[in-house]
């Protein structure tokens, strides 16, 4: 499958047609941003893991039956996967208080919540991404009523595996950012990433933080932290 026009450049990847209309090529770039794209670098090597880090979590989830947009992975930066049409939504979980979140309300890094809660901002860099609640979505028409149930049913039950799995490798899922598509025939699945730039992962016993809040705060250690993450990945999955 080979690489056609460009059809998008992000702040992390690039996306490519291919022969087939109905496929996509996504390439994972080394660039990172932060605060909205405020805050630029590099975090060398932050493609290869993303990519593959990615790949191999959204193959665990299907095989919980968690509908994904992956397809194959073509080399350690490159992926083939359907195309979809992104739902503007961006969905984030939390299990633990942090970020945002912290500085929103006032509150310590490092609650454990009774119960995981769920937020939707509005996927649009010029408005800086603004929170919205469900009300505000379907006035928008980003999505419809039973798309945005879908989509948060799917986030809980991708939450509770992400959670188990990361356990398994002496790690805390804190919190994480999801985005969903539509297939053509507008089936809800998911897209996007998941990696350390889209994820808090915590060290289980230290709380050392293996993530992009590394970049974010300048606490270096940033190529190190990602090598850690996927490596404990690659020997839970055998890879």
């Amino acid at each position: 499958m080979n690489k056609g026009v460009q059809l998008y450049e992000g702040k992390a990847k690039k996306v490519f047609e291919t022969e087939n209309p109905e496929l996509l090529i996504v390439s994972y770039k080394d660039d990172a941003t932060a605060f909205n794209g405020l805050k630029k670098g590099t975090i060398e090597g932050k493609g290869v893991i993303n990519n593959r880090m990615s790949n191999a979590l959204m193959q665990m989830l299907a095989k919980k039956g968690i509908p994904t947009h992956f397809v194959k992975e073509l080399s350690e930066r490159d992926t083939l996967v359907k195309r979809v049409q992104i739902v503007p939504l961006e969905v984030i979980i939390r299990n633990i208080s942090a970020g945002s979140f912290a500085k929103h309300y006032g509150v310590e890094e490092g609650i454990v919540f009774d119960a995981p809660t769920i937020e939707f901002s509005y996927k649009n860099d010029e408005l800086g991404d603004p929170l919205l609640n469900e009300y505000h979505a379907l006035a928008l028409k980003l999505a419809t009523k039973e798309e945005i149930e879908t989509i948060k049913d799917l986030s809980f039950r991708i939450n509770e595996a992400l959670k188990e799995f990361w356990l398994s490798c002496g790690v805390t899922l804190v919190d994480f950012k999801l985005e969903f598509g539509r297939l053509s025939d507008g089936t809800i699945v998911l897209a996007d990433e998941i990696s350390p730039d889209t994820c808090r992962l915590w060290d289980s016993k230290t709380h050392e933080k293996l993530d992009k809040d590394r970049f974010r705060r300048d606490m270096g250690g940033v190529e190190d932290a990602y090598r850690e993450i996927m490596g404990r990945l690659e020997k839970q999955i055998g890879g």
